[in-house]
C-alpha cells in the first residue's frame, strides 16, 4: 500500500449533514399520489403487454391442450391431472419468456431499445445537479473496492463532469482487521486521486436491515444535497460516460424515478464465470431489451449500476419489518424488487435502458458459489409472497414479485414433475386399467398414449428455450464490431454449443439445490448473510464430493427407477439423470480456470477481447494493490501508522450519551477484558470478533488496546538489549 499522507488539519471523512425523512411505507394504505402523468412512458403499452401475456396465455393453452391429448386426459387419474397442471405452469413460464424474447429480438432489429432520448453516440451532455455514487461494502476485499472506485473517478473527470458526482463508500463490515484495511485504503484512494473534497467513508457500527438499511441510513444522513444517488455492488465498474447520461436522463425525465442499467459480466476466469458471462453477452442484451419494451415505465429494480431520484426513494420506498418470524418475517432481504413496486405505486415511472453500455459487474466463479448466492436470494424472493397482497402495487410490479417467487418455485416444480412422470408411468405399466368403466358398452375404452405427439410437444418446448438463444446470437452476427468480439460466426457458434450442453447438464444439479433451499425455508431455516465469493471458486475434489454427492445419488436412483419402469423413459430422463450423476465433476471442473477455451477463442466476449479502458484501468489498479498488500491485524496497523490511528479516532462515531443510548454488550465485555489483559496478545485472544469491534469502535478502547500493543513492543525490545547486553 501507498504511504499515507498525515491528514491535514481540520480533513474530514464524510460531508456536511443534509438529513431527508424516509418514512416506513405501509403495505396496507395507499400513499399519496406522486406525478400523476408519466410523459416519459413509452406508447402503445396496453398493445405491447397484450401481445406478449396474451400470446403466453394462448401458446400455454395450446401447450396444454396437446399434453392433454398426450395423456388421454379425458379419462384421467390424479397422477395424469397433476402432471398436466404441473406441465401447464412450468410450460406457462417459459412461454413468457419465449414471447419477452421474441419482443426483444423485433426491437432491437428494428433498432428500438433506447429509452429517455438516451443516445450513447451523441455528445456528452451537461450536467446541474450533484449526484452520489453509493457503494455498499460488506467484508469485501478493499483491493477490489478502491481498484474499482478509482477508476470510476478517472473515468468521470475524463469527462469533464466529475465535479458532479461524490463517491460514499458505505461500510457495513463487520471483520475488525477488514475495517482497519478499508480505511487504509480510502485514505490511499484519496491521496492517489489527490480528490479529498467528492470521495467519503462511512462505517455502521450495526448493519441495520443490510445492504437496504446502508442505503437507507445514507438517505436520512446525506440525501438532501443529492437530487440523484447512484448505487454501485461491490464488484462494480461503470465508465465516466454512462454515468453522466443517466444523470441527465434523470434531469430531463422529472417523472422518473429510478433507471437500471444492464450490467455486463465481465472478468470471468473459470469456466463457470466464462459460461456466465458469455451467456449474459449474448443472450442479455435481448432478453433486457423484450422486457423494457413490454415493462415501460413499469420496470424493475436489480439492486446495483442504478440511478434513482433520492426525494423519490425517501418518500415512498422505505421497508417496513414484514410480520412473523424469520424466515418469511422480519427485514426484507430482496429489497431492490420490493422498492421499485413501491416507487411505482406512489406514481414514479421506473424504466431500463438495455442499450446503454459502460455498466460491468462480475459473477460467482463456480457452481457452489451461485448456490450460496442463491440460497440467500431465494429466501428474500419467497418473502415477497407477504408483499404480493400490499394496496396499491401496479399490476407488472405484481408480476415482478411473482416472477421472482416464480424463479425459485419453478426448481421444485420441475422435480416434481419428474417424479410425477416416473409414478404415471409406473401406473400405466402395472396398474390393470378398467375397459368397461360404466358398465357394459358397445366399445371398451382404450387408454391411449400417443408418442408421436409427445415427441412433437417436447420438441416444441425445447424450441422455445433454444430459439431466442439462436436469435440473439443472428442478432450480434448483423454488427461486425461484436461478432468479431466473439470470436467470428463460427467460434460463436461452437461457444453457444459449449454453453448450452454444460448449461443442460448443470440445470438439473440447480433444480435440485433450489428445490432443497426452498424446502430448507419453507421449514424455518434463515439463509444468514455471507460475503459473496467473486475470485477463485476452486474447491478441492474431497469437498465438492461432501456438496454435491447427494446430487449424485438421486440421480443414478432416479435413472435405475426409470429403466426399471421403461427403458424408453430412461433415455427420455437421460438429460436430467446423466446432469445429476455427473455433479461432482460438473462441478468441479467448471470451477476451474478456462485457460484452454480462452486459447480456442470460444465463450469470448468483446468486453475480453477488447476491454473497455475503464475496465482495464481498474483490473491494472487492483493487481498493482494486491501486490502492496499488507495482510495485517487490525491493532498492529493502527500501532504501525501513527496517520492511519488520527483518521481512525476521527473518522469513530459520536460517544455514548449516558441515559440516553442504549449499552451495547460487545463494548462493555470488550473493555472489561482489555481492562484484566496484561499484553496484546492476551488481549487478542481473549476478545471475540464483535468485541473487538465493539472497542475499536470506542476511543477509549482504541487508547487501551495501543496501550497494550505498545507495552508488547516494549517487552519484547527489552529482552533482545539485555541479550546484546550479555
Amino acid at each position: 500500500m501507498d504511504g499515507l499522507s498525515h491528514p491535514a488539519a481540520g480533513w474530514r471523512a464524510l460531508p456536511d449533514p443534509a438529513p431527508l425523512q424516509m418514512p416506513v411505507q405501509s403495505l396496507r394504505q395507499v400513499p399519496a399520489p406522486g406525478p400523476a402523468a408519466r410523459p416519459s412512458s413509452p406508447r402503445l403499452m396496453g398493445l405491447r403487454r397484450l401481445l406478449v401475456l396474451g400470446g403466453s396465455v394462448l401458446l400455454t393453452g395450446f401447450g396444454a391442450r396437446e399434453m392433454g391429448l398426450v395423456l388421454d386426459i379425458g379419462s384421467p387419474t390424479a397422477l395424469q391431472v397433476t402432471l398436466l397442471l404441473l406441465f401447464v405452469a412450468l410450460f406457462g413460464w417459459i412461454a413468457l419468456s419465449f414471447l419477452s424474447a421474441l419482443a426483444g429480438f423485433a426491437s432491437l432489429l428494428g433498432g428500438g431499445g433506447r429509452r429517455l432520448g438516451i443516445d450513447p453516440a451523441g455528445p456528452i451532455p451537461e450536467l446541474h445537479d450533484r449526484t452520489a455514487l453509493l457503494m455498499p461494502v460488506y467484508n469485501e476485499p478493499p483491493e477490489r473496492v478502491m481498484a474499482g472506485l478509482q477508476a470510476i473517478h478517472e473515468s468521470l473527470a475524463a469527462t469533464g463532469r466529475g465535479a458532479h458526482f461524490d463517491i460514499f463508500i458505505l461500510s457495513d463490515t463487520t471483520d475488525p482487521d477488514a475495517w482497519l484495511a478499508e480505511e487504509e485504503a480510502f485514505l490511499a484512494l484519496r491521496d492517489r486521486t489527490g480528490d479529498h473534497a467528492h470521495i467519503f467513508y462511512r462505517r455502521r457500527p450495526k448493519n441495520h436491515e443490510r445492504k437496504a438499511g446502508n442505503i437507507a441510513e445514507w438517505v436520512q444522513r446525506f440525501g438532501a444535497a443529492y437530487p440523484q444517488m447512484l448505487v454501485l455492488d461491490a464488484d462494480s465498474v461503470m465508465e465516466g460516460d454512462a454515468l453522466v447520461r443517466l444523470a441527465a436522463a434523470m434531469e430531463s425525465h422529472p417523472d422518473v424515478g429510478l433507471i437500471q442499467t444492464l450490467p455486463v459480466i465481465v472478468n470471468g476466469a473459470s469456466f463457470f464465470a466464462r459460461m456466465q458471462q458469455f451467456a449474459g453477452r449474448v443472450y442479455g442484451p435481448m432478453i433486457a431489451a423484450g422486457i423494457a419494451w413490454w415493462h415501460g415505465a413499469e420496470g424493475n429494480y436489480w439492486g446495483h449500476n442504478a440511478i434513482i431520484r433520492t426525494r423519490a426513494f425517501a418518500d415512498h420506498a422505505g421497508l417496513p419489518t414484514l410480520r412473523g418470524p424469520r424466515p418469511f418475517g422480519g427485514h426484507i432481504l430482496s429489497h431492490d424488487f420490493v422498492e421499485a413496486a413501491l416507487l411505482r405505486r406512489a406514481g414514479w415511472a421506473v424504466h431500463m435502458v438495455p442499450t446503454l453500455r459502460g455498466s460491468y459487474e462480475e459473477s460467482p466463479p463456480s457452481l457452489t458459489d451461485l448456490a450460496v448466492r442463491d440460497r440467500r436470494w431465494c429466501q428474500g424472493n419467497l418473502q415477497h409472497a407477504a408483499v404480493l397482497p400490499a394496496r396499491g402495487l401496479h399490476p407488472i410490479s405484481r408480476l415482478h414479485l411473482f416472477t421472482g417467487i416464480g424463479s425459485y418455485i419453478t426448481a421444485p416444480l420441475w422435480l416434481l414433475f419428474l417424479v410425477v412422470g416416473v409414478f404415471g408411468a409406473l401406473e400405466v405399466r402395472f396398474i390393470r386399467p378398467n375397459y368397461f368403466p360404466s358398465g357394459p358398452s358397445l366399445f371398451p375404452d382404450w387408454p391411449v398414449v400417443d408418442p408421436v405427439r409427445a415427441m412433437w410437444l417436447f420438441i416444441g418446448t425445447m424450441s422455445l428455450l433454444l430459439v431466442p438463444k439462436l436469435l440473439a446470437w443472428f442478432l450480434l452476427l448483423l454488427k461486425p464490431e461484436e461478432r468479431r468480439g466473439i470470436g467470428g460466426a463460427v467460434r460463436s457458434f461452437l461457444s453457444m454449443l459449449v454453453e448450452t450442453l454444460v448449461a443442460g447438464l448443470l440445470a438439473p444439479v440447480t433444480m435440485l439445490t433450489q428445490s432443497v433451499d426452498v424446502a430448507s425455508i419453507l421449514t424455518g431455516r434463515d439463509s444468514g448473510w455471507q460475503p459473496q465469493q467473486r475470485d477463485d471458486g476452486t474447491l478441492s475434489w474431497r469437498a465438492v464430493f461432501r456438496l454435491y454427492w447427494r446430487h449424485t445419488l438421486f440421480g443414478l436412483l432416479f435413472g435405475a427407477a426409470s429403466w426399471l419402469v421403461s427403458p424408453y423413459l430412461a433415455l427420455w430422463m437421460l438429460p436430467v439423470t446423466l446432469g445429476l450423476a455427473l455433479a461432482v465433476p460438473l462441478a468441479a471442473l467448471t470451477a476451474r480456470r478456462g485457460t484452454l477455451l480462452r486459447r480456442l477463442g470460444l465463450l469470448a466476449i468483446p468486453e475480453e477481447s477488447s476491454p473497455p479502458a475503464v475496465l482495464n484501468r481498474a483490473n491494472s489498479i487492483r493487481r498493482r494493490l494486491v501486490e502492496q498488500a499488507r495482510p495485517m491485524e487490525a491493532v498492529q496497523r493502527l500501532a504501525a501508522d501513527p496517520a492511519l490511528q488520527q483518521a481512525h479516532l476521527d473518522m469513530l462515531p459520536p460517544p455514548r450519551r449516558p441515559r440516553q443510548d442504549p449499552l451495547d454488550p460487545a463494548l462493555l465485555m470488550g473493555r472489561a477484558k482489555l481492562e484484566e489483559a496484561v499484553d496484546l496478545p492476551e488481549a487478542l485472544s481473549a476478545l471475540t470478533r464483535p468485541e473487538k469491534a465493539a472497542v475499536l469502535g470506542d476511543a477509549g478502547g482504541v487508547a487501551r488496546l495501543l496501550q497494550l500493543a505498545n507495552a508488547t513492543r516494549r517487552d519484547a525490545v527489552v529482552p533482545r538489549s539485555a541479550a546484546m547486553a550479555g
